[in-house]
């Protein structure tokens, strides 16, 4: 809901009259069980998505991590905003850091890609499942359950929980998921009004370093149930993109990618993520590419 007003006051800004339509998905719903084992990303998106075909909505905000790499025929990504922090942040009543917790204590996190790197970082440590929105996890984590949980920055930035950070890792740490930080906004492709309504929110930076990033994941199938990594930064006319893959068999083994290339649109930044995706594939990397 953060997201989507805070789209509304964008627009607002600009002279657009923008009304919400507040809903929940079955991945704000299903709690009890990872997001790879009950559908994946499109659980966030799919109720969304019949809000869009019904003309209920004329766009939907999503995070771009919980966006499935290829939309539903009739649906495009309308607009890339400027990203907030990529990173992951630990939080703890009581450890500074990760580096701080003795043997065996339990950390929380239902996202494969960071349990794996966790594992990779301390592979003493005890990974436990934990699902929920942000005051859930917080509230799960205040009553002792964990001694720490691994949370996106930028959800605690934008509700103004900054302070609960101890720590952000750096990307060299933990790389972040596909799309991490930045917000996608979704039409009906046929919308062209809106698209047009939302190219003052676009911010290409942000669009290209995240396509480059969703096209490893496409590559390799990447879902709630693939351990994938994958951020991009661009500097001038370059994009650099590092991706990892964790193996889930093989604790503390992770794959890594990355290179720098010249990208010019969309298009060119996704063959960068295709071509990074290959050297993890060629490296040993499952992967289970999409129809």
């Amino acid at each position: 809901m953060w997201q989507a007003q805070h789209v509304q006051a964008l627009l607002t800004r600009g002279g657009a009259h923008v009304t919400l339509l507040g809903m929940t998905t079955q991945g704000d719903q299903i709690l009890d069980r990872s997001l790879s084992k009950v559908g994946g990303k499109g659980l966030f998106v799919k109720e969304l998505e019949l809000a869009l075909e019904s003309g209920a909505a004329d766009m939907a905000v999503h995070s771009l991590k919980d966006v499935p790499m290829d939309l539903p025929p009739g649906f495009s990504l309308a607009c890339v905003m400027e990203r907030e922090d990529p990173r992951d942040a630990w939080v703890s009543p009581q450890w500074a850091s990760l580096d701080d917790l003795p043997p065996g204590s339990v950390v929380g996190t239902s996202s494969l890609r960071r349990t794996v790197l966790l594992q990779a970082l301390r592979p003493d440590l005890v990974i436990e499942p934990l699902r929920g929105n942000l005051d859930t996890r917080l509230k799960k984590l205040d009553a002792g359950q964990y001694a720490g949980i691994v949370l996106a920055a930028a959800g605690l930035k934008r509700l103004g929980l900054q302070e609960r950070i101890r720590r952000v890792f750096e990307v060299s740490e933990m790389l972040p998921a596909p799309g991490q930080g930045a917000l996608g906004l979704e039409v009906m492709h046929h919308r062209g009004d809106i698209v047009e309504a939302l190219s003052a929110l676009s911010h290409q930076s942000t669009w290209l370093a995240v396509s480059a990033e969703r096209a490893v994941s496409r590559a390799m199938g990447g879902s709630c149930s693939m351990p994938l990594a994958a951020h991009a930064t661009q500097q001038g006319e370059y994009l650099t993109l590092h991706a990892a893959w964790g193996d889930l068999s093989q604790p503390g083994r992770i794959l890594r990618a990355h290179t720098t290339q010249e990208v010019a649109d969309i298009e060119s930044a996704q063959q960068v993520g295709t071509w990074v995706a290959q050297q993890l594939i060629d490296q040993g990397a499952q992967h289970q590419p999409l129809a």
